[in-house]
Parts: C-alpha cells; sequence; structure tokens
C-alpha cells in the first residue's frame, strides 16, 4: 500500500495568509503602545557548563543597565528582570513596531547549585554575560576506593 502525507494546505496558501493577516492588523493601525509586546521566554538565553563554573548570557539589546536586575535564588534558579522602555520618535509616525517593550522577568534553572557570593556579570554591547561558580556541593570529588 502506497502511503502520502494529506497537506490540506500548501505552504504558499498558509503564506498567503499569514500576509492576508498582517494586512488587517496594518490596516486597523490598533493602538500597540498598550500590546504586552514581550514574549514569555525574553529574554533569549543561552546556558552552559564549562569545569566548575556555570555561564549564561541573554540578549537585551536596547537595555538600559539601570533597569535591569540580576539575582540567583534557591541556589539554582537565575532570574533575569527589567523594564525596557519604548523607542520614542521625536518626528513621525510609526509603520512598524516589532522590538517589544516593557517590563519582563525570565528565570532560568541551572542545571547545579551555584555560589551565589561569587556571581560576576558583565554587560557588553547589548548582551549579559553571567558567570556562576558551582558551589562545593555541586563540585565532583575524586573518592579513594579502598580495598580490604
Amino acid at each position: 500500500m502506497h502511503m502520502t502525507r494529506w497537506r490540506p494546505y500548501g505552504w504558499n496558501q498558509l503564506g498567503h495568509f499569514q500576509n492576508q493577516v498582517s494586512n488587517l492588523f496594518e490596516r486597523l493601525n490598533l493602538d500597540r503602545v498598550n500590546w504586552p509586546v514581550l514574549a514569555q521566554s525574553y529574554p533569549p538565553v543561552n546556558v552552559w557548563e564549562e569545569g566548575d563554573t556555570v555561564h549564561a548570557e541573554a540578549e537585551l539589546p536596547g537595555m538600559e543597565l539601570a533597569n535591569l536586575e540580576l539575582y540567583v535564588t534557591e541556589g539554582n534558579q537565575l532570574t533575569i528582570q527589567g523594564e525596557r522602555q519604548p523607542a520614542k520618535p521625536e518626528k513621525g509616525v510609526w509603520h512598524r513596531q516589532e522590538r517589544g517593550f516593557g517590563k519582563f522577568s525570565r528565570v532560568v534553572q541551572l542545571p547545579v547549585m551555584v555560589d551565589a557570593d561569587k556571581v560576576e556579570a558583565h554587560f557588553d554591547n547589548g548582551v549579559l554575560h553571567v558567570t556562576l561558580p558551582k558551589s562545593e556541593a555541586a563540585k565532583a570529588r575524586r573518592i579513594t576506593v579502598k580495598a580490604e
């Protein structure tokens, strides 16, 4: 028996539908200032482990350092929160506004317990770099095996 995948709509039709919906919203010219425009997973975060350290990077373009807060809670949760102000053109009319703004809070579960007192962070070119040393309890220890 020959089987084929059922596709009720082709990609062309889906793209056409998406364009039509976008055009509809542009024609309505709704007040986008009051829309919650930051995604649930904002900011995007990369986390990796290297030796006795966990590293995290978050993309925060256009963010002012004064509006950014960073916390380590429960030994293995990194919280990044703040508020990005909306861009306000001095003259002119908005035609498209895709960059998000507003308050945000992102909690990232770390792979191990970290020492919150030794965490270091720096903000460079819109990217937050966080270095989180592992807690002593999370570090691997070599166990000597004794023979009888």
